[in-house]
């Protein structure tokens, strides 16, 4: 390899090569194939009774949540090789995709107890929500970006995308699906926040969602009913409690080591949507606590490895690969969060899936991109150090200066500069001067900045401009041109 010519990121593998490396985070990587895995086992015991009754087929419900699988892991793998720069770009497109969805549903959409959530696609019926969820992460992780500064200076730059999360939260509510407004408000909340937002902008506008969150549960009576059975779901155990009691009876059959796998007595038509909805409870008695806690554990280790690769890309620079990260791990811990509160009884009846698990066609393909895309993050910029020879330099957007140009001398990056930092020299700025041929001469700063000083930037040679290096996060686009 050209020693004078500045590295790039390798094709991805699955497995540590000779070096050392691991582009892909295993812990991530196990942990979300470890809750697809145990999905797939739980869908199959708890929906084999409602199966053979309703389609005459035992493992109708298996097969589709394996074609389902499939379809999110081949979407996963392509998601898995589009480089964040482009993804950044395509935000706003997505967030007008993901609203066109949510109106077409609303006039043409496919009613399912009582709800219109879904759009009849042959065999399949897609939930657009599921698909708004994911939209909604990345375009705020690219306004983030783009807007940054003003987001964390003015009431207008908070406000702006505030608008937006709002207009569909009143979509999501004309179908209704409060709880998929819920988790999309409170993880726009959450990303504007780690944007930097002040403080007490953030809590007026916290306080001001949920009273009208409060508002809109107390003027509708069935959610005025989940509310009330949920305080005390045993006055009414045969009607509004009915759901809760049954997963509470589910959560004491399990005990400590559960009744055995297949052997539950609450999905026999006691537990309502014992395959989506309350399938923790079905697994709670089937694993018992053990169960539970292992996949309490895999979601932890799921959010967790999450924070973690957004640390890193911030780090390196990569501020859209970071606030994406933040923003899909805040998305997946909160829905599962919801989806186990619902199940034990500590939070009221919502109709939201266990991401990774609970059958549905849109909800696993969603969730398997949104893994993809943290893993895509983690391969960008792995935070296991490579080599010292082979190491990937970090580019670090910083203060450009507009030089003076040569008058009557013509060339693309004549008179500009931009300074670039690496994590192996970190006392030492190299500032890249366009010489108005293509190439850019570094001049070297700060500690041991002598031209013999060893620097792997010393002598490289860009080919066009510094737009040609790439990195992710869209600072390419703040060099001079």
């Amino acid at each position: 390899m050209n020693s004078r010519v500045i590295p790039t990121l390798r094709p991805l593998a699955l497995v540590e090569n000779r070096h050392g490396q691991f582009p892909l985070d295993p812990w991530l990587l196990g942990s979300a194939l470890a809750l697809l895995a145990l999905g797939l086992v739980m869908v199959s015991s708890a929906s084999i009774s409602i199966a053979d009754r309703q389609m005459g087929a035992p493992f109708y419900y298996l097969w589709r949540q394996l074609a389902f699988v499939a379809i999110g892991l081949l979407a996963g793998y392509c998601a898995l090789r589009v480089r964040l720069v482009y993804l950044e770009r395509l935000g706003p497109w997505f967030l007008l995709f993901g609203t066109t969805l949510l109106v077409v549903v609303l006039l043409i959409g496919h009613e399912v107890n009582g709800s219109t959530r879904w759009l009849a696609m042959g065999p399949l019926n897609l939930q657009p929500s599921e698909l708004m969820k994911l939209a909604m992460v990345v375009y705020l992780a690219g306004y983030l970006v783009r807007r940054g500064d003003e987001v964390r200076a003015s009431v207008k730059g908070f406000l702006k995308p505030m608008l937006l999360v709002g207009i569909v939260g009143l979509l999501l509510m004309l179908e209704p699906d409060f709880g998929a407004a819920v988790v999309i408000g409170a993880t726009a909340l959450g990303m504007m926040f780690l944007g930097g937002v002040r403080l007490w902008q953030f809590g007026v506008l916290f306080m001001v969602l949920l009273a009208g969150m409060g508002a809109l549960a107390w003027s509708s009576p069935y959610r005025l009913a989940r509310i009330t059975s949920f305080a005390n779901p045993w006055a009414d155990p045969f009607n509004s409690g009915f759901q809760l009691t049954q997963s509470l009876i589910a959560f004491g059959r399990g005990e400590w080591l559960g009744v055995g796998l297949g052997s539950s007595i609450q999905k026999l038509f006691y537990l309502p949507e014992a395959h989506t909805d309350f399938l923790f409870a079905v697994l709670a008695e089937e694993l018992g606590l053990l169960g539970a806690l292992t996949v309490i554990g895999l979601f932890a280790m799921l959010v967790w490895r999450a924070f973690v690769i957004g640390q890193s890309a911030l780090t390196a620079g990569n501020r859209f690969g970071a606030y994406l990260s933040f923003g899909l791990g805040m998305w997946l811990g909160l829905q599962a969060f919801i989806n186990l509160g619902v199940n034990m009884g500590l939070l009221p009846t919502k109709g939201l899936t266990l991401p990774l698990m609970s059958y549905g066609g849109s909800s696993i393909v969603v969730s398997c991109i949104a893994c993809a895309l943290l893993l895509r993050v983690s391969h960008e910029h792995p935070r296991q150090k490579q080599p010292a020879a082979r190491r990937v330099p970090t580019i670090q957007p910083t203060e450009h200066k507009t030089m003076r140009k040569r008058p009557g001398r013509r060339g693309e990056g004549r008179g500009h500069e931009f300074t670039l930092t690496h994590d192996r020299c970190p006392r030492r700025t190299v500032a890249h001067r366009g010489d108005g041929r293509g190439h850019w001469r570094p001049r070297f700063s700060g500690a041991g900045s002598g031209r013999s000083a060893a620097c792997p930037w010393r002598g490289s040679k860009l080919a066009g401009h510094p737009s040609w290096l790439g990195g992710g996060s869209g600072a390419e686009r703040r060099f001079p041109h």
